[in-house]
C-alpha cells in the first residue's frame, strides 16, 4: 500500500483502481476520508483567495482612482471568470459566497493598504460598509466609482 504523504498521485490512482474494482476493504477509509476533507477545504480556499483578490482590485479601483489602468481591469476580470469557474464546478458553494467572502474581504483590506501605500482606514472595515452586493462583485460590467 502506497504512503499518500510520500506520493500522493500515485495513491490516488492506486485508491482509484481499488474502488473501481469493488476492492473497498482494501482501501485506506482514514485516509481516503482525509483527502476528500482537503479537497473541501482547498475549493473554499480557492474561492477565498480569488474574492480577496477581486476585492482587493476593486478597492484599489475605488480608492486610488489616478492609478486605474488597464491591468487593474484584467486582473477584475480574470477573477470573476476564475470565480465563476470555481462556482460552477461546485455549485454548493454559491450559498457560502458572502460568508467566505466576509473573511476574503477582511484580507483584501490588507492587500489594498500595501498595495495603495495607504492606511488601512482609508478603507470600510466590513464588507457591508462597502455599500456592494455579492452580486455586484461578480458582476463582469461592475466597476465602484
Amino acid at each position: 500500500m502506497i504512503d499518500p504523504n510520500k506520493d500522493h498521485y500515485a495513491w490516488t490512482q492506486e485508491t482509484i483502481e481499488k474502488l473501481r474494482q469493488g476492492k473497498l476493504n482494501e482501501v485506506n477509509m482514514e485516509d481516503l476520508i482525509e483527502e476528500l476533507e482537503d479537497m473541501a477545504s482547498s475549493d473554499r480556499r480557492e474561492l477565498r483567495n480569488r474574492l480577496s483578490v477581486l476585492l482587493m482590485h476593486l478597492l484599489k479601483w475605488r480608492y486610488q482612482p489616478e492609478r486605474r489602468g488597464r491591468s487593474w481591469q484584467l486582473t477584475i476580470e480574470e477573477q470573476r471568470i476564475a470565480i465563476q469557474d470555481s462556482l460552477e464546478d461546485s455549485p454548493s458553494l454559491k450559498p457560502q459566497v458572502a460568508q467566505i467572502g466576509e473573511k476574503a474581504y477582511r484580507r483584501a483590506v490588507v492587500l489594498a493598504a500595501r498595495e495603495t501605500n495607504r492606511d488601512k482606514s482609508t478603507f470600510p472595515t466590513t464588507f457591508e460598509e462597502t455599500g456592494w452586493t455579492w452580486e455586484q462583485v461578480l458582476d463582469m460590467e461592475f466597476l465602484p466609482e
